[in-house]
């Protein structure tokens, strides 16, 4: 499988077992509480494929793995 390149990752950051994202990618929002459980966050870090929903703008990331800082993601995003 071809790696995935960085400009498709993006940090996050997990607090009291709730995922943030210190800005949204698609519409900038500042301190943005995702939807992604820590039971999805783990599938994730196996690479299996979850989907984040964004609360600020309604987009949608998808998520291909996660590792302890970043996700890897489908789409450029920086």
């Amino acid at each position: 499988m071809k790696p995935i390149p960085f400009d498709h990752t993006w940090p996050y950051e997990k607090q009291m077992g709730d995922i943030y994202l210190a800005s949204c990618p698609y519409c900038s929002t500042d301190n943005v509480l995702t939807n992604l459980s820590s039971a999805a966050l783990g599938r994730a870090k196996e690479q299996v494929k979850v989907r984040v929903n964004m609360p600020c703008c309604h987009k949608t990331m998808i998520v291909l793995e996660a590792d302890e800082d970043y996700f890897w993601t489908t789409e450029k995003l920086r």
